[in-house]
């Protein structure tokens, strides 16, 4: 996510900060590369060019140019101005009774799970959500939002096989509603390739039988271009109120996400940022500013890993690693604790300066590699690695699709480890280099 736009970003700083004083020159030379790093990301022309013009009139005040770390006073300018370009503040949904959200987009765009995705986060966040299939184009949609629906555990209402005519529908829908207990409703709508007249109308007549409160655009992040496009005409159309973007975490750009707040005057609300249901958030601008130019977003690594951690699993592992008792169980344990807060390459990024470390990567598959090597143990070995000789190696291998060099290497390191875990004095030194409270300590 803002990859590539990260990296630009942060060599244009690193020049910066390495002046003693700014002049206009520099600032000049540095804004013509950011430019070209927007440009390249697929921003907007105009908005780059917008957003050029207000950073270089804040960067050239005396203030900037006289302050002992010009550099630095120049990062905090694109930090505000970046995140005044994705929004400001965090927008919240509209959610007053009754509670009904529209969600519409391109075929493609990811409406389906977008609705199942924001039917979770609700869920989790203590509501009742209603998710309602009203695709009438696309029948595999309807039996895809049911499918997603009873993997969250949330009602869904399903029109009547070879319906055609949405308001009856649409009418029959708020019928089943009456019978359930939810309070907030999600409506999933029809999509084509490319905007039409028929699909315009036909979005017109539900939202205006509907009267939702919100009416959100889904859009696919990686399209660039097309999708500030496609947001326009939707805009003019319905009259959005917000958007959830798509797949950031497969756009290494990222220009969509800076380009659509300014031209549809219209809150990014939420984000999905992988395939699993639960890996969609609210999108916070300042956040995302911050992880742009490579600052990080602490709070929001924090907000996953309370969401994801058990607490009580995590202070009895952190115990057994403590007692030296650690074995291949409990590794299992932690690394799905890890799994359910992301992609481990995505987690790292939310660290300050991690996007500094320049070809810095996850190897996801060779994680897969290991995870698949200790699940070919039986329960006897991963609570006994010591009675792994070669023949049961060699069976691990095979049933794990790797090699015995491999296993052998997952051994090895896992070895080493529980015996820096029983060097207390070793492992006490390496903890009091660890800033803050210790965890789960009593």
């Amino acid at each position: 996510m803002f990859a590539q736009l990260s990296d630009r970003l942060q060599d244009v700083f690193k020049d910066l900060r390495g002046h003693g004083s700014i002049s206009e020159s520099n600032i000049t030379d540095a804004l013509r590369q950011v430019r070209l790093a927007l440009l390249e990301a697929d921003v907007h022309y105009q908005v780059a060019k917008d957003f050029i013009a207000r950073v270089r009139e804040k960067s050239l005040g005396q203030e900037v140019l006289r302050s002992i770390s010009p550099g630095q006073q120049i990062v905090k300018i694109f930090h505000d101005e970046l995140t005044a370009l994705l929004g400001g503040d965090a927008q919240p949904l509209i959610l007053s009774a009754p509670a009904r959200i529209m969600l519409v987009g391109l075929h493609g765009a990811g409406k389906t799970t977008s609705a199942a995705k924001l039917a979770s986060l609700l869920k989790r966040q203590g509501k009742a959500p209603l998710l309602f299939a009203l695709d009438l184009h696309r029948p595999a949609a309807i039996d895809q939002l049911a499918t997603l629906a009873k993997q969250v555990g949330v009602p869904v209402f399903r029109p009547a096989p070879g319906e055609t005519d949405l308001l009856p529908v649409g009418r029959a829908g708020l019928k089943w509603a009456e019978s359930q207990t939810g309070n907030v409703q999600i409506f999933d709508t029809a999509g084509r390739l490319e905007i039409d007249q028929v699909l315009v109308a036909e979005l017109k007549r539900l939202r205006d039988f509907l009267q939702p409160q919100e009416v959100l655009l889904v859009c696919d992040a990686a399209t660039g271009q097309q999708a500030v496009t496609v947001a326009t005409h939707f805009h003019q159309a319905l009259g959005l109120t917000g958007l959830i973007l798509t797949k950031l975490d497969g756009d290494a750009r990222g220009g969509a996400a800076l380009s659509l707040r300014e031209v549809t005057q219209q809150p990014i609300k939420f984000a999905g940022v992988g395939e699993k249901i639960d890996q969609f958030e609210p999108f916070h601008p300042e956040r995302m500013a911050g992880r742009i130019l490579g600052m990080g977003d602490v709070v929001g690594l924090v907000e996953r890993a309370a969401e994801a951690i058990d607490v009580e699993e995590a202070a009895r592992l952190e115990k057994k690693l403590r007692t030296a008792s650690f074995d291949f169980n409990d590794f299992l344990a932690q690394f799905k604790m890890l799994r359910r807060m992301g992609s481990l390459e995505n987690i790292l990024g939310m660290l300050p300066g991690m996007s500094n470390v320049k070809g810095f990567s996850v190897d996801e598959k060779q994680l897969k590699r290991v995870e698949a090597i200790v699940l070919s143990m039986t329960l006897g070995e991963r609570k006994q690695p010591d009675i792994l000789n070669a023949r049961r190696r060699q069976r691990i291998a095979r049933g794990s699709g790797t090699s015995v060099s491999e296993v052998n290497t997952v051994l090895q390191r896992f070895n080493q480890m529980r015996k820096l875990m029983k060097n207390s004095g070793q492992l006490k030194k390496m903890m009091a280099q660890v800033p803050g409270p210790k965890p789960f300590r009593r």
